[in-house]
């Protein structure tokens, strides 16, 4: 199949295809029937605010628009761009807790975030500093990006033609705002907001248009003095809805998502980038994390999971197969989660080689091994990698092992599993990571019980069928000799699933567990005869 062929063969399948990044993607093909006018590629953004640091919300947004990026590629053929923009020349409105320098901090509240001093003290500006953390979170998954950060755009003029179209439109602006605005905030607001020339603080007060083609306000500063000044080359901010619509006229931005919280932000933004002149991008409401009981993930309460922790336990590719799915949903996040989800996003991967093109589209692996660079042809590159044992299995071996578990000797048994020694990135991760895991979540709650008097029979049966067999006995045949006990009338078991919990909670400790033949396979005959032992002395 020839290279053009192939690209065909992609963009009929995406054409087709009713995976969430594809129907996005169609949309956005309908945005240009004709292409974009100026021949330009089509524009994704997404946007951060530097008050604080990259977060797990902060990486969901930008992937899920590297997907719908990406599925656009793959349907078009064209080049795309990504903008990761920063509101750094918002007000600083309260500082965090977690913060150095606390008090020098609370001197500058009000002021442009990039006009503050680094609380780090390695930048010129705590909007610097986050900033640089920003890139260099999204650089370390390597998403391909521009970032443009508000205060550049603002201080060398490159914002000043949008601005004066902004003071030009001014009472049109506040004709689709007032309406929104409680009485108390209607009365103070202005959509734009002028930096005051005594004290530096973003101020919201109302403001006189006295030339907008000059781009000249006049405004009261708060001293009381009346003050009559340019808006233009970081003289002054817009008002964030503002803002956003103001944004997405002059970058020329095509595709935007954004959380179910900014849902009215993004309808009242529509409206004023109407008004100046441009259009709102398409775009995917999306819906918010919750905790593990079903509540808002808030930063303040500290009960979501941060992408620190998440990747402590799992993988980045398991927190991306986790946040693909049905993005209009809430998901629960918190470490219950995980081992779930490194499981599932490697029985996708390895399904992905055998699955027609069609299938392929509506797989999460597809568009995560996709996410940071588009290879031409369908198939994406590491489709079908195996690997010799599931992350669930390393848990249960490693709960076994208890508070002795190491990542060195949890890879020395699946070394000897599978013959030859353990060399793979991916893997060693995983064992890393289910080493954490079972240390942090497993071994504080495991709980191993006496057999009953049946399971005590049966549990000797197969320390007998074990004793009885050798070291390289197949996971398969041992499997084998595991169901035949659980089957055999006369233990008494109704079902397997019976047994099996027994074996659970007897050796191992917990209500749920791994497939039995492939844990005495990985453990090993002797120490799971050591299990058993253990196990029937308690009867």
């Amino acid at each position: 199949m020839t290279e053009s062929t192939l690209s065909s063969a992609l963009q009929e399948a995406a054409s087709n295809s009713k995976a969430w990044p594809f129907l996005e993607a169609q949309r956005l093909v309908k945005r240009y029937r004709e292409g974009k006018p100026d021949g330009a590629p089509i524009l994704f953004e997404t946007g951060y605010g530097p008050s604080g640091l990259p977060h797990i919300g902060t990486f969901q947004e930008v992937l899920r628009t590297t997907f719908v990026r990406r599925a656009y590629e793959a349907l078009t053929g064209e080049k795309t761009r990504l903008v990761a923009f920063s509101d750094d020349m918002d007000g600083f409105r309260k500082v965090p807790t977690n913060l150095p320098n606390q008090a020098m901090l609370a001197e500058h509240l009000g002021k442009p975030l990039s006009r503050i001093p680094d609380p780090f003290e390695k930048y010129e500006s705590f909007a610097a500093h986050n900033n640089a953390m920003l890139r260099e979170f999204l650089d370390r998954f390597g998403f391909e990006y521009e970032f443009i950060a508000a205060s550049d755009r603002y201080n060398t003029g490159q914002f000043d033609e949008e601005l004066k179209n902004v003071l030009a439109h001014n009472q049109d602006i506040l004709d689709i705002m007032l309406p929104t605005l409680r009485a108390e905030r209607a009365a103070t607001y202005s959509p734009i907001m002028p930096i005051s020339p005594t004290t530096g603080t973003v101020l919201q007060v109302p403001v006189e248009v006295v030339d907008a083609a000059a781009g000249t306000i006049r405004f009261t500063d708060e001293d009381g003095s009346v003050i009559e000044q340019s808006a233009l080359g970081g003289q002054a901010k817009l008002q964030w809805k503002v803002d956003f619509a103001m944004r997405w006229v002059a970058l020329g931005v095509d595709y935007e998502m954004y959380g179910k919280d900014l849902t009215d932000t993004g309808v009242q933004s529509g409206k004023i980038a109407k008004v100046l002149g441009g259009r709102k991008p398409e775009g995917l409401i999306y819906e918010l994390f919750l905790d593990a009981n079903g509540e808002k993930i808030s930063k303040s309460k500290g009960n979501g999971l941060t992408i620190e922790e998440w990747l402590q336990y799992g993988s980045e590719e398991s927190l991306g197969f986790y946040i693909f799915p049905n993005p209009k949903s809430a998901k629960q996040l918190h470490p219950g989660v995980i081992p779930r989800a490194v499981d599932d996003y490697w029985q996708f991967r390895e399904r992905l080689a055998e699955q027609p093109l069609d299938k392929q589209l509506g797989n999460p692996a597809w568009h995560l091994l996709r996410a940071n660079g588009a290879p031409e042809g369908p198939e994406a590159p590491g489709a079908g990698d195996t690997l010799p044992v599931s992350y669930g299995l390393l848990l249960n071996l490693a709960s076994v092992l208890g508070a002795e578990a190491t990542s060195e000797n949890v890879a020395e048994y699946l070394a000897n599993y599978v013959g030859e020694p353990v060399d793979s990135p991916e893997l060693n991760q995983l064992i890393d990571t289910a080493v954490n895991y079972t240390r942090d979540f497993i071994v504080p709650t495991l709980n191993k019980r006496a057999p009953t008097e049946t399971e005590a029979a049966a549990l000797r049966a197969l320390d007998a069928e074990l004793a009885a067999g050798n070291a390289q006995t197949s996971a398969e045949d041992l499997q084998t000799k595991v169901y035949e006990i659980g089957k055999d009338e006369q233990f008494g078991f109704e079902n397997l699933r019976d047994w099996f919990k027994a074996l659970y909670e007897t050796l191992l400790g917990s209500a749920q567990g791994p497939r039995m033949g492939s844990f005495i396979a990985l453990y090993g005959i002797g120490n799971t005869r050591k299990l058993i032992a253990e196990a029937l002395a308690k009867a």
